[in-house]
């Protein structure tokens, strides 16, 4: 028997008392958080969900995301957590890709309305059967007519519960991931893969019991989830929960509540670094007193912002390598070992990285091949798609796409990705699935999606548009009606219409001579 809610259950054991959540000032023990688990859990139960029924949720970083998590998993069922940014369309495609049996919506802002797109895409799907609107008051009625609230459904609830049973091998969470084809896949991980990794991460980052974790990391995404919240409740540790990267919320944050442990994307280190008159507004004596480790993911961070970092809050930044198909580590800079500066770090315990060429031969030391990866942390497979899970995960070894080498002391170099992929603020975006979206505009006919530098966030997505014979669209309206239709980390920022685009004999656009024609 395994299950991955005896991370809280056992934490709410050991340190009853001790805070594991605060946000915006309020503080929730390890024993609230668990029987308040427990009400949604036997919520659950109630409505009919049983072992291996998947639930999603969509929920920012408030304390209801790891109390409804939980409880999902306390249930006997899978978590299929949803990025917050998805519109209808999307989150419709999720509900039935997964089949989940039932939906938890966060009811969002004005800004980002999630519990209205999150009903709309809901009442569209053919398989989800019930649906709680989380209010950020939990007293508060919901704004839409027959929709139950979490808070509603809670107070039916008694506070104690016998967990579900669970075997390491069965299904804990399902991560939705663009991976290296356009429609998002859902990643089946089990409760096996997700425990080992948790353990480990701890040993990792020599996490200790008094740690505060700054998580503002989103926990719908395997980073946050895992290497943040896991691993810090696995270790009885204080999770400060921030929903929205701000840099000046989180300075304020590392200063007030003696923050010791950062994890973050390097767009996030960027704003960081790059925050004015950070030392008048803040005391960073007193924030690099605290904070004793930073861990960076997602993609490559630039030495001048891990030097100027570093140099400036006196802490290490480590980084690491994984994918939502890994748990998610593979590969990290351990605290107790030397760190190479450009490197993603050794295979972590259990685990082997290797480089193969187009054949799956090895390849020579500081030679560039294909990263591949086989051991504990790697998925079941992608649910219900057979021919995709057999192309990725081949005889045992899970084949990501990436390009990269390794040095004889077996530390991995990340050097490309996959082609086309673009890495915008630590989020897969693939162009294929935003040129299908934009091809449904009434006045496009054709579109190509690159990726651009960008400053602030590694990548930015660009469109190349022609239009309809006769239709008109300027290149505002086209980015304002993307923004409409799909997540904010996806629309492209810039449009540019032409008359034609480079192609091949065969129909295909040469992306590679966009990309020449502005200089990259």
């Amino acid at each position: 028997m395994l299950n991955l809610s005896s991370i809280l259950e056992n934490s709410a054991r050991d340190y009853p008392e001790k805070t594991a959540l605060v946000f915006m000032g309020k503080r929730m023990s390890y024993a609230q958080v668990n029987a308040m688990s427990n009400q949604v859990a036997q919520g659950l139960k109630a409505a009919g969900i049983v072992k291996g029924d998947r639930v999603a949720l969509s929920c920012p970083n408030v304390p209801y995301f790891p109390i409804v998590y939980f409880a999902i998993l306390k249930a006997g069922a899978v978590v299929v957590p949803l990025n917050v940014l998805l519109k209808a369309r999307e989150i419709k495609y999720h509900l039935e890709d997964s089949q989940a049996k039932a939906y938890f919506c966060f009811e969002g802002t004005a800004e980002l309305p999630m519990g209205k797109e999150g009903y709309s895409g809901y009442e569209e799907s053919n398989c989800c059967k019930n649906f709680w609107m989380i209010m950020a008051d939990p007293s508060a009625l919901s704004t839409m007519e027959h929709v139950e609230t979490l808070g509603t459904m809670m107070g039916k609830q008694s506070p104690h519960l016998t967990g579900s049973a669970s075997s390491a091998e069965d299904t804990a969470v399902i991560l939705y991931t663009s991976g290296t084809t356009g429609q998002a896949k859902g990643a089946e991980l089990s409760h096996m893969n997700i425990m080992m990794n948790t353990i480990l991460i701890g040993e990792l980052f020599d996490a200790r019991h008094e740690d505060i974790q700054l998580t503002v990391l989103p926990l719908f995404h395997t980073f946050g989830q895992t290497v943040q919240l896991l691993a810090g409740f696995y270790r009885g540790n204080t999770i400060v929960l921030i929903p929205r990267f701000d840099p000046e919320t989180v300075l304020t944050a590392f200063e007030q509540e003696n923050v010791t442990v950062f994890c973050g994307v390097p767009t996030m280190y960027w704003g960081l670094l790059n925050f004015p008159d950070a030392e008048k507004k803040f005391d960073l004596k007193k924030i690099a007193s605290t904070l004793r480790l930073c861990g960076s993911g997602g993609a490559p961070i630039p030495v001048e912002i891990l030097r100027g970092f570093e140099e400036r809050f006196k802490v290490s930044i480590l980084e690491g390598y994984g994918l939502s198909e890994t748990s998610p580590v593979a590969t990290f800079n351990r605290a107790d070992r030397e760190r190479k500066v450009g490197s993603v770090g050794q295979a972590i315990w259990g685990v082997e990285v290797k480089i193969v060429d187009k054949d799956e031969k090895t390849m020579p030391i500081d030679e560039i091949g294909e990263v591949v990866i086989r051991g504990h942390n790697v998925m079941k497979g992608y649910i219900g798609r057979p021919d995709a899970t057999a192309e990725a995960i081949r005889d045992s070894w899970f084949h990501t796409g990436d390009m990269g080498k390794m040095d004889k002391e077996g530390y991995l170099y990340i050097v490309d990705r996959v082609k086309d992929m673009i890495l915008r603020g630590g989020f897969n975006v693939y162009p294929r699935e935003i040129e299908e979206v934009l091809a449904s505009h009434p006045a496009i006919s054709i579109a190509a999606v690159i990726g651009v530098p960008d400053e602030s966030h590694g990548e930015e997505i660009k469109a190349f548009v022609i239009l309809k014979e006769g239709a008109q669209a300027t290149s505002e309206e086209i980015v304002e009606w993307s923004k409409k239709n799909m997540a904010g980390y996806k629309y492209p920022r810039s449009v540019e219409i032409h008359q034609s685009l480079p192609m091949t004999a065969t129909g295909k656009i040469l992306k590679r001579e966009l990309k020449a024609a502005i200089g990259l």
